[in-house]
């Protein structure tokens, strides 16, 4: 059965077109031998694509761009350095810093936490990542409310995604929250996990 989440009791977003308007799994698939860097697809769970990120070979910085379906460059996600802990930013365009994803120590799994400023109200919001992600989930709840407004899984599914080290992970957005917020802090954590590890969604 597919998981249900309640909604939030008001919109969470920094893209206010990618509002969820019912609960929506998203399907994040690694592309196998992309020739351009690491790239990968992100689906609704029906097949319908929603958006496309796209790796730069040789960026220092583990440069991710973001796409909507028309060609519209939304953001990048970059590794910010110089920090204590990992931190990871989206960017838009013009180099302008639209959210932060900061990892934090945990003795069991992994925390993160990511600031932004809701376009919806214009105030900060805090949302909590918190899971074993060696188990291969997450939950991601809004600090002020408590909601769980995303939940990860890291699914392995065949042994061509084991063979070419693909990854594909469903990921499960709440009811007035923003799909691409939830994906660019997938994708921040994905990459903190696999730090070390040669590997992962952005796989320096």
């Amino acid at each position: 059965m597919a998981v249900q989440l309640a909604p939030v009791p008001q919109p969470l977003a920094v893209w206010n077109q990618f509002i969820a308007r019912q609960t929506e799994t998203l399907i994040l698939r690694e592309k196998v031998m992309s020739l351009s860097g690491d790239s990968f697809d992100i689906t609704l769970q029906n097949g319908q694509p929603i958006l496309k990120i796209q790796g730069k070979v040789m960026s220092l910085s583990g440069r991710k761009s973001v796409y909507d379906m028309a060609g519209n460059h939304l953001f990048d996600i970059v590794k910010e350095l110089l920090h204590i802990h990992a931190t990871y930013a989206a960017v838009d365009p013009s180099g302008r810093k639209l959210l932060e994803v900061k990892s934090s120590f945990a003795l069991l799994g992994s925390k993160a936490t990511a600031t932004f400023t809701n376009a919806s109200t214009g105030a900060p919001e805090s949302l909590k990542m918190k899971g074993n992600w060696f188990d291969s989930a997450a939950d991601i709840v809004d600090e002020k409310t408590g909601f769980v407004v995303g939940r990860i899984n890291r699914k392995l599914l065949s042994g061509r995604d084991l063979l070419f080290g693909q990854q594909t992970y469903a990921l499960t957005v709440a009811p007035g929250v923003d799909l691409a917020l939830m994906v660019a802090m997938c994708i921040c954590m994905d990459e903190k996990n696999n730090e070390g590890k040669g590997g992962g969604l952005l796989g320096l």
